[in-house]
């Protein structure tokens, strides 16, 4: 069984930016190329984020939202409800001093955004955070390469920043959308991620940092899908799930209304669990028929020796992703939407035609 130190919390942020260079306007989402000396996921396309530190949830925090915002929450609203962990897996006790996770997460995923992209999702201290409309990246500084280099090198350097900019993290542009845990299988190192989305009016300027991200791409849902299925770009399975799901969303208006319409307990988290068939791989998700949340599928897959096509035409409570190679994906999906939980539509692969059913 996973102990805590198996598992590393992270944070990710879905950056979806207004685009009006083509026609019908719509958003684009922010995905960045991991370099191929990456231990995990090298050369992917991925939504900014990483590994929360100690410094993202430290009560040192409290003085630079003073005086207008007050802790424990900084006005972010509500605490949201606890959602019963997967058996057998646990963090551990938290800091009583520390900020609550969901504000700390917010400060991973930004730290992360400017560490990895050189986005600057920052408020000056005495803005108003209450806004009806999507934010807005703060403008790049003078002397920011820099200051860029010693948070790489100490996370603690992010707040130094902050202050030096007379700002704090914009952490009430961040909704929460969801998260992932890493499944059993080949990949040894396992993140408990929590995924947020950011809408901005513009697309920032990015500055990939060439040594963990080397390139990026600001792309529809359709786009990223059209890449993927060409081998333009690689995605794993929760960015492919996650980008079929804002396909959705026909403007950024319409992405920013449901985030901020959205109750808390439309977020969820989860651990796929991995079913081998005889010529392929299906990730089950919460909900599915299939789907077992067990303890035991913390550190197991389950198996078959029936094929992919016969376990598909058997179900009837659907939501899985199909793995038939690593650039052919489809989702089935029977669920109905409930507490503004969207789910992708069905993405069936028919040869080199992709239907949507």
């Amino acid at each position: 069984m996973s102990g805590p130190s198996s598992w590393r919390r992270a944070a990710t942020v879905m950056l979806a930016a207004g685009w009006t260079h083509s026609s019908p306007a719509g958003f684009r989402l922010l995905l960045l190329q991991r370099a191929q000396n990456q231990r995990f996921m090298p050369g992917a396309h991925v939504f900014p984020g990483g590994v929360l530190d100690a410094a993202d949830s430290s009560p040192d925090w409290v003085r630079l939202f003073a005086p207008r915002h007050t802790p424990p929450r900084f006005g972010l609203g509500p605490e949201p409800p606890r959602q019963p962990p997967f058996p057998g897996l646990s963090h551990g006790d938290a800091d009583p001093a520390a900020l609550p996770d969901d504000v700390a997460l917010r400060i991973c995923a930004i730290r992360e955004t400017f560490e990895e992209a050189g986005v600057l999702l920052l408020r000056p201290r005495d803005a108003d955070p209450a806004s009806q409309e999507p934010s807005q990246a703060l403008s790049p500084p003078a002397g920011l390469a820099e200051w860029r280099s010693r948070v790489r090198s100490d996370p603690r350097c992010f707040l130094q920043l902050c202050a030096h900019l007379d700002c704090t993290p914009d952490i009430w542009a961040l909704h929460d959308w969801g998260g992932w845990l890493t499944p059993y299988g080949r990949i040894t190192r396992r993140f408990d991620t929590t995924f947020l989305l950011c809408c901005l009016r513009d697309t920032p300027r990015v500055e990939p940092d060439l040594a963990e991200v080397v390139g990026y791409q600001w792309l529809s849902p359709s786009e990223a899908t059209e890449c993927f299925l060409s081998k333009e770009i690689w995605l794993a399975p929760p960015q492919f799930y996650e980008i079929r799901r804002l396909d959705n969303f026909a403007s950024l208006s319409a992405l920013y209304r449901f985030c901020s319409d959205r109750p808390l307990e439309g977020a969820e988290k989860w651990l796929p669990i991995i079913l081998l068939t005889s010529d392929g791989t299906i990730h089950l998700l919460p909900g599915d028929e299939l789907y077992v949340k067990d303890s035991d599928f913390l550190e197991k897959n389950m198996s078959t020796d029936k094929k992919t096509e016969e376990i598909v035409k058997e179900g009837k409570v659907l939501n899985r992703v199909v793995i038939h190679s690593p650039y052919v994906y489809e989702i089935y999906m029977t669920l109905p939407s409930e507490n503004k939980h969207v789910y992708p539509r069905n993405y069936v692969v028919n040869k080199r035609c992709t239907a949507h059913l």
